[in-house]
């Protein structure tokens, strides 16, 4: 199952980059795999998935036993949700990529535990409430304290816009963060989940994080 799911979301990556002008090598996929089990990320990696993606510290720290020795084969893990300064410690050791950098504070504390690590900006493009992120006229400031963060290496930009079943109504956020990337000279931008991946793929998106798309719904816990 997982196969056939994998095999119809290249298709529809190839599909995107082709409308675009663009190479499938452009594009990165981030497996999302928030509240499934390691045993999902190892068949997942099996099928040829290297990089993954997770939004609670203490979920992955759970999982990552049995996954540690994936980054020696290549595995990279992206933390993609919302990371609070005392959980940075932690977020260091089980992740190679923080995507959810939003402010000098955390920059600086990430930076301070000594471990060479990639980060993204988040960046806040719509009102609402729910959603983190650095507001766009205050990133001028962030990316010059992240570039002065010797353990800090800044990639590029990540964003996600209000969720809609309309994949067009997210292109105007996708296009304003490609935008952003541009003007500060950030070669990446990590926008476009499994309902809009091909607006984001149009719109500049290097790195997509799907997770329903491959995995299916969720296993409900609690």
């Amino acid at each position: 199952m997982l196969r056939e799911r994998l095999n119809q979301v290249e298709e529809r990556i190839r599909n995107a980059v082709k409308r675009a002008g663009r190479e499938r090598s452009e594009i990165t996929l981030v497996a999302v795999t928030k509240k499934f089990p390691a045993a999902v990320v190892l068949e997942a990696f099996a099928l040829g998935l290297r990089h993954f993606g997770e939004n609670y510290v203490q979920e992955f720290e759970a999982k990552h036993p049995a996954l540690a020795h994936l980054s020696d084969a290549g595995a990279q893990f992206h933390f993609i949700g919302h990371l609070q300064s005392n959980k940075a410690r932690i977020a260091t050791e089980l992740f190679q990529v923080i995507e959810t950098v939003d402010s000098e504070k955390l920059a600086r504390r990430l930076d301070q535990i000594g471990t060479p690590l990639q980060v993204m900006i988040e960046v806040k493009l719509s009102e609402e409430d729910s959603k983190a992120g650095s507001a766009p006229h205050a990133l001028l400031g962030l990316i010059e304290a992240i570039r002065a963060c010797p353990n800090l290496q800044l990639t590029g930009l990540m964003t996600m816009p209000p969720w809609s079943a309309d994949p067009e109504q997210s292109r105007p956020y996708f296009r304003r963060l490609a935008e952003l990337a541009r003007t500060h000279g950030l070669a990446k931008i990590s926008m476009g989940m499994s309902n809009d991946l091909e607006a984001a793929i149009e719109e500049g998106s290097t790195h997509i994080r799907v997770g329903t798309a491959l995995f299916g719904l969720r296993p409900k816990t609690g």
